[in-house]
């Protein structure tokens, strides 16, 4: 009876994990701005790689490929999030049409509101 419910559970987990990753494709194509598909790819990738993994987790059950498995979770969590923010950090500061997308303003506009304050 156990092994049907670690069965049913990892199944529910990487269902979950594979569906998040089909929303994510289809918000990265539907965004037509840069930061809107990087922002749809990086949150689908950190959540559905982390269902998957804890579905995975699951399935293997506890062991020495568990703790490996969470350790790539953790190191997901915080490297995704960072290299997200530096390509945007990269758009934000190289594209000169910004205002054009959003109301997002540059480096240069932030310097010049610093000096008039």
């Amino acid at each position: 009876m156990l092994e049907w419910f670690r069965f049913a559970a990892g199944t529910a987990f990487l269902a979950i994990g594979i569906l998040i990753f089909f929303v994510q494709l289809l918000g990265v194509f539907r965004y037509k701005y840069v930061l809107n598909r990087m922002h749809a790819a990086a949150m689908g990738d950190t959540l559905g790689i982390s269902f998957s993994m804890v579905g995975l987790m699951i399935f293997s059950g506890f062991n020495f490929t568990t703790l490996k498995l969470a350790l790539v979770i953790l190191f997901l969590w915080c490297a995704s999030p960072v290299s997200a923010h530096l390509v945007a950090r990269l758009e934000t500061t190289t594209n000169e049409n910004l205002s054009d997308f959003c109301d997002v303003k540059g480096e240069k506009e932030t310097d010049k509101e610093e000096e008039k304050a």
